[in-house]
């Protein structure tokens, strides 16, 4: 009576009493196994056997026995470690030949641990501290000066002006007007309201005045148009018994006839040219 064959599927040897591996629903005998499949490690160049642990890290194949700190040579089996330039080591060498310096406490970052950076600097989180307040900064804003850190509130508190509108911080930009500090919105007409920070403006009893508010509340009136006059612009205007006219409204009432540079009557409230003020 014949029994089934159960063979090595590369060499043919029967694996009846032997050992073997099954790789996708095929039988190898250990040997052919080997030759056949096993990954060579990245140390000692030997295949890594079937009675041996293949460990793996980015496409290399070590033994577990191979598996060790480049530096220090201890096992790296079930730690934490780190790769430079395709050399395992050990945390602690890692971070003795290449982690950043903490600027404050001179003790090594070490990896995996939360730092701050600034300008080529390193900081442990803990030791980043506001100058003022002596509490982590963190991942709060900051303001340097004179190569201290200040969290925002301790700056305004120490350092920044007040704008003597809104009482508040002025920490960028602003505006001096009168030896005082505004914010560029606070700095307003105190008529409209409107931004005059970049604008023309006028003053009167120290307080700004857009030109149009200012024209508005201040200015003469023309007699003949009863619009503003105002030298602000640039505009000229004709003043006669305590009544002002735009060079372009003093003409004769009569004709339409200007009358700036030309003689000119006058009849009750109106300014009549020579030649209309002798047929009246």
């Amino acid at each position: 009576m014949s029994t089934e064959r159960f063979d090595c599927h590369y060499c043919k040897d029967t694996l009846l009493g032997k050992k073997y591996i099954l790789k996708e629903d095929t039988q190898y005998c250990t040997k052919c196994y080997e030759n056949l499949f096993a990954n060579c490690c990245e140390v000692c160049s030997l295949p890594i056997g079937c009675n041996s642990k293949d460990l793996s890290y980015k496409d290399r194949h070590l033994h577990e026995n191979c598996f060790k700190c480049a530096k220090c040579s201890r096992s790296l089996v079930d730690k934490a470690f780190a790769a430079k330039d395709d050399l395992m080591l050990c945390t602690e060498c890692y971070s003795h030949e290449y982690s950043s310096k903490c600027n404050t406490c001179k003790k090594t970052i070490m990896p995996g641990s939360r730092k701050m950076e600034y300008k080529g600097n390193s900081w442990h989180e803990t030791c980043f501290l506001c100058q003022r307040c002596q509490q982590p900064i963190g991942t709060k804003s900051f303001i340097p000066k004179d190569n201290n850190y200040f969290c925002v509130p301790c700056f305004e508190k120490q350092f920044a002006y007040q704008c003597c509108a809104c009482k508040k911080a002025i920490t960028t930009g602003g505006v001096t007007y009168h030896d005082k500090p505004w914010h560029r919105e606070c700095f307003t007409c105190i008529g409209c309201k409107r931004q005059l920070a970049g604008q023309r403006f006028t003053s009167r009893e120290n307080y700004p005045y857009c030109l149009d508010c200012f024209s508005n509340l201040y200015a003469k009136k023309c007699v003949g148009c009863t619009k503003p006059i105002t030298s602000l612009a640039g505009a000229k205007y004709i003043s006669f018994e305590e009544r002002q006219w735009h060079s372009e409204c003093f003409t004769c009432m009569q004709c339409s006839v200007s009358l700036v540079g030309r003689g000119f009557l006058t009849q009750r409230d109106d300014v009549l040219c020579t030649d209309c003020g002798r047929e009246k």
